[in-house]
């Protein structure tokens, strides 16, 4: 099995604000993660998929053409955008990155058009980040 990553980076704002929760709550929850106004990252986005390689080609994806279905179905979407309230795959989510990570899986699972989608690695910060597999 052999694994291809490809990395993207975008900017975008968010807030992490759970409407069933008063301010006071939400604040003592999220703290300054629920400012009012939002906050912004610049997140690093890896997509893994996983394969045998092709006798043909020598590529278990061809990384042209999974750089173009990330920046379609994601990037596109999310960069330079309120996580809150542009994203239509994020909508009536709490945008954390645990949320935006499963979330972005769900958005390219089925869009992968060789290999299989392996993981989603969400980085919020250089020392934060959340991965999924698709458990």
């Amino acid at each position: 099995m052999v694994y291809v990553t490809r990395r993207e980076v975008f900017s975008a704002s968010h807030r992490l604000f759970n409407e069933s929760l008063t301010s006071e709550e939400n604040i003592s929850l999220y703290d300054k993660c629920s400012n009012k106004y939002g906050h912004g990252h610049n997140f690093v986005l890896e997509v893994v998929v996983s394969g045998e390689i092709d006798k043909s080609t020598g590529y278990v994806i061809d990384l042209k053409i999974l750089k173009k279905v990330i920046k379609e179905k994601i990037i596109d979407k999310v960069d330079h955008h309120h996580l809150n309230y542009e994203v239509d795959f994020l909508e009536g989510i709490i945008p954390t990155s645990e949320n935006i990570c499963v979330a972005v899986w769900n958005e390219l699972h089925n869009n992968i058009p060789s290999g299989k989608l392996f993981s989603v690695k969400l980085f919020e910060t250089e020392n934060n980040y959340v991965e999924y597999r698709g458990e």
